[in-house]
């Protein structure tokens, strides 16, 4: 049974850059660095976002992948946070880009978007009690007991 998504690994253009977006804009802290399998090259870092969850970062990447709302595969990434509009705050004041102000959601979450250095879409999500994600965790918690 899975249990988690353990992480999401992105690849970035300048690693340094992104490690310091997601450290001192989003506030996540580097757990750990990699080495590559001859030890000559930083193969990842690890960024702590919550106990067992981590964003994995990649060196080196050179290509530009399309990005549009039609484009198959990976859309965006998205953080849980206890109050929305406080974390709205709190990154903007960090120099955060603000791609859409606070607003709910269609499954009545409240939610903001973002991006990393290398225009990774970044949901901030809030699951007051009437959002549906909410209503499906306290069901699904239920069924499981």
């Amino acid at each position: 049974m899975i249990t988690r998504i353990a992480h999401t690994a992105i690849r970035t253009r300048d690693i340094e850059a992104s490690v310091r977006f997601y450290r001192e804009t989003l506030g996540m802290k580097e757990a750990f660095r990699m080495q590559n399998p001859t030890g000559n090259k930083l193969g990842c870092i690890y960024m702590y976002v919550a106990p067992s969850q981590f964003i994995e970062l990649f060196p080196d990447g050179v290509e530009e992948a399309p990005r549009s709302n039609k484009t198959i595969g990976h859309a965006h990434i998205c953080f849980e946070v206890d109050n929305a509009a406080a974390f709205l705050e709190e990154i903007r004041s960090r120099g955060a880009p603000i791609d859409t102000e606070l607003k709910r959601g269609y499954s009545r979450c409240i939610q903001f978007w973002t991006h990393d250095p290398d225009g990774n879409s970044i949901e901030i999500m809030e699951l007051p009690p009437d959002s549906l994600q909410a209503q499906a965790n306290e069901r699904i918690v239920q069924e499981n007991c």
